[in-house]
């Protein structure tokens, strides 16, 4: 029991990042109706931005930790809005496919860029958070997993709040829903799909940050795997859909997590894919997900 216990807070705390991209991927989504497979590379940026912000806060404090989250969320946000100021929005009107072959373009120059800025060779991150060993009824974890935990969680709400509780997030939806209509009711659509880019990039930055954390090393291609797997969440939630991206991170997580501690563990990234393969045969909406009719 308590080695289930113990892969459960793994599995969550890993998920949880996962949850944090997803949602990423789903803003960008929700609004313009295309993948932005640069999301990654913004998380990548996140951790770095982490990096260079972690001497000039508290060291080893929460205070501290949360300054480093906060900047790099503020630096991302910041990169996903001149993303989609300079690289998508020529090309609002384009085919589908000249989109998502600028994302990948924009994916792969973040990457190069990252090389040259930051060098090829994994950095060591510091410990942002003070990092305790903790231990419950035989329980053992890390204080990092649970500071995850709740940064996720924290921002999640935060999110479900702001697309749901406020103008901006009544606009949002507007625009997601019908940007035509949303137009001519005076909606200023560039304003709304630059804010659900600074949203979706500011919380990769948070995912940079807190998965360097876990995982204190660093490189140019870091956000690759998590970025894809994230995306696998999404749909496996249901992409579009917010409360679908943190159930499927989530989710994802826990089998990652359950399958690296079995004999199967060298199988981890296989069953990921394995499960975006059923998900788009058998329920292709995702769990929450709403099945959308579309007129040809």
């Amino acid at each position: 029991m308590t080695e289930f216990l113990q892969q459960l807070v793994n599995g969550l705390s890993l998920g949880a990042i996962y949850a944090l991209l997803a949602l990423g991927y789903t803003m960008v989504y929700g609004v313009l109706r295309f993948i932005n497979f640069a999301h990654s590379d913004v998380f990548m940026v996140g951790a770095f931005a982490g990096l260079y912000l972690a001497p000039i806060v508290p060291s080893g404090s929460i205070l501290g930790g949360i300054l480093v989250v906060l900047g790099a969320m503020m630096v991302c946000a910041l990169l996903g809005a001149l993303i989609e100021r300079f690289a998508y929005r020529p090309l609002r009107s384009a085919p589908t496919l000249n989109v998502l072959i600028t994302a990948i373009g924009v994916s792969l120059l973040l990457q190069s860029a990252g090389q040259l800025s930051f060098g090829a060779a994994p950095r060591a991150f510091p410990a942002v958070f003070p990092a305790r060993a903790l231990s419950i009824g035989g329980l053992d974890f890390s204080s990092n997993q649970v500071v995850v935990l709740l940064v996720a969680l924290i921002l999640a709400v935060a999110l479900r709040f702001v697309v749901f509780r406020t103008k901006m997030g009544s606009a949002l939806r507007a625009v997601s829903q019908n940007p035509r209509a949303a137009r001519l009711m005076g909606i200023n659509n560039d304003v709304v799909i630059r804010f659900a880019f600074l949203l979706g990039s500011g919380l990769a930055g948070a995912g940079g940050v807190l998965y360097a954390t876990n995982y204190p090393s660093i490189d140019p291609f870091m956000g690759v795997l998590p970025g894809l797997k994230a995306f696998i969440a999404a749909i496996l939630g249901g992409i579009g859909s917010i409360p679908g991206a943190a159930l499927g991170g989530l989710l994802l997580g826990l089998v990652e997590t359950f399958v690296s501690g079995s004999e199967y563990s060298t199988y981890k990234d296989a069953i990921a894919f394995a499960l975006l393969i059923l998900f788009l045969i058998f329920r292709p909406a995702g769990i929450l997900g709403k099945t959308r009719v579309e007129k040809v």
